[in-house]
């Protein structure tokens, strides 16, 4: 893994500056010829900031998992929410670990939104989201936007990094954001003790903002199809059905409609009015939840 810049320029990196698209070149550690799931992602919505593998692999799970687009913009959605329901209730301390390559509705955006003074931290493993993560900090003061890159199978790390120690007060509330990226971890990489580590560590008050892949709404052969393809990718996919989601919540209290299927919670007026999802959406095979820390 690269150099973390944001820790070599001291605190929270804010004095980086972003070149122009034209002049941008990929991190010489980048390995461009194996599909990246935060890559994939960012092709699913749409974005430009992927290579042809990821392309390729991407095309793969579509073929294999058809909602794969409308799964991935209902998860960006759910994000806004989410965050904006966070901010909402006083939380101004923000920790996105598995980012993804920030876009429109990103945390930070959405954070700020609500309220300006919002502190926000975005985790990842790869180069090149850390690259245009760091984007997000022109014009923003000191503190208010850090970028770390590390790996979520590292939560201790992630704990004591100097750049989130500089930026978040792990003394008052946060919002720990482990949206779409647990299903990225197996079983046998500590996928419950990594979760339950950064609970832990959160003052009461705190929220874990959660969204999970999940076979239990798509076919039986989708589901191996979109699994398998996933095997060339920089992590393998592990859909969790509900019974395997919930626990990594804790004793941590959920807030209403609970963990319920992606685009039910809590949508937006008009959106979805009745549980009765509309035509294609049945298919959109993830859960989501947003849940408390009691104090």
């Amino acid at each position: 893994m690269g150099e973390d810049r944001t820790a070599a320029h001291g605190g929270t990196g804010t004095d980086w500056e972003w070149a122009r698209a034209e002049d941008w070149q990929p991190p010489t550690e980048l390995d461009t010829g194996v599909p990246h799931t935060a890559r994939m992602y960012d092709y699913y919505l749409g974005g430009k900031d992927n290579f042809e593998a990821d392309r390729k692999a991407a095309e793969a799970a579509i073929a294999a998992y058809p909602a794969l687009r409308l799964l991935a913009r209902t998860n960006r959605e759910f994000l806004g929410r989410a965050v904006e329901f966070a901010a909402g209730r006083g939380i101004r301390q923000f920790l996105d670990i598995g980012t993804g390559i920030p876009a429109i509705g990103s945390t930070s955006e959405v954070a700020r939104r609500v309220a300006p003074d919002a502190r926000v931290v975005y985790v990842d493993n790869d180069p090149i989201v850390a690259t245009h993560a760091r984007a997000l900090l022109a014009g923003r003061p000191a503190g208010h936007t850090s970028v770390i890159e590390a790996d979520l199978r590292e939560p201790e790390a992630i704990l004591a990094h100097p750049a989130l120690r500089a930026a978040v007060d792990l003394g008052e509330p946060v919002a720990l954001m482990l949206v779409a990226v647990l299903h990225f971890i197996r079983d046998e990489d500590g996928a419950e003790r990594i979760v339950r580590t950064l609970r832990d560590a959160l003052a009461p008050g705190s929220a874990l903002i959660l969204s999970h892949g999940s076979p239990d709404f798509a076919s039986r052969e989708s589901a191996a199809e979109g699994t398998r393809v996933y095997r060339s990718a920089s992590a393998p996919l592990v859909l969790r059905p509900r019974a395997a989601v919930e626990p990594f919540f804790g004793d941590f209290e959920f807030a209403g409609p609970g963990l319920v299927q992606l685009p039910l919670w809590r949508p937006a007026p008009g959106h979805v009015r009745t549980t009765d999802l509309p035509e294609g959406w049945q298919d959109v095979s993830a859960y989501a939840g947003v849940a408390f820390k009691r104090g």
